[in-house]
């Protein structure tokens, strides 16, 4: 079983890339994200691998850090997320966002994925929102404190509706207003969470 591949850049695909060692070229599909921050061909690189061994292949997965491979183990663990739509939602939303997405129940981030409907978004979101703790928070405010402060009646959760309707994204609307209410107190009323949530989005 192969975990980690230490070599050249060979070349850089789309979807993957091919790691020269030793004289034997390894292909690797990775997402958009590891993809960008691999060095030019001709350059050392270092992988994690996630081998997948089935009747008719040998695929090997790679990633640029431990929580995208974490993240890949984890999405591929819910029913209907194979390796390559796993690669995809690592693709458009990066391993420090996907917890507070899941926690914030924020489907819509997820459906910016190629082949990830709102079906298989809701499912995604269900089925990790009790797993994902030990995974990398989105910010300063761990995910699990956010999901704490954040319940789904009362003016938190208010507020959170509020900045929604303003166009903000759901995930963004849950984490300011966790970190507002944090800063605040369980005691703050909705207007005040959402004006100190506008303070922590501006520049």
């Amino acid at each position: 079983m192969i975990a980690r591949l230490a070599g050249i850049v060979d070349s850089v695909g789309e979807d993957g890339a091919v790691i020269d060692v030793s004289g034997v070229g390894y292909l690797a599909f990775c997402s958009t994200r590891t993809i960008g921050r691999l060095p030019p061909a001709g350059m050392p690189a270092r992988l994690l691998i996630e081998t997948h061994v089935r009747e008719d292949h040998i695929h090997l997965y790679g990633f640029i850090d431990t929580a995208e491979r974490d993240w890949f183990r984890l999405l591929t663990t819910v029913q209907g997320v194979g390796a390559r739509l796993a690669l995809s939602v690592l693709s458009v939303v990066p391993p420090e966002d996907l917890s507070l997405a899941i926690f914030a129940q924020d489907r819509a981030v997820l459906t910016r994925a190629d082949g990830v409907g709102p079906r298989l978004a809701a499912r995604i979101v269900n089925e990790l929102k009790d797993k994902v703790s030990g995974l990398t928070p989105a910010s300063s405010l761990s995910a699990p404190a956010a999901s704490a402060a954040v319940t789904d009646n009362g003016p938190a959760a208010d507020a959170v509706s509020a900045l929604v309707n303003l166009q903000w994204g759901r995930a963004e609307a849950f984490a300011a207003v966790a970190m507002a209410m944090n800063r605040l107190g369980s005691g703050a009323g909705v207007d005040a969470l959402i004006r100190a949530a506008l303070q922590e989005r501006a520049p």
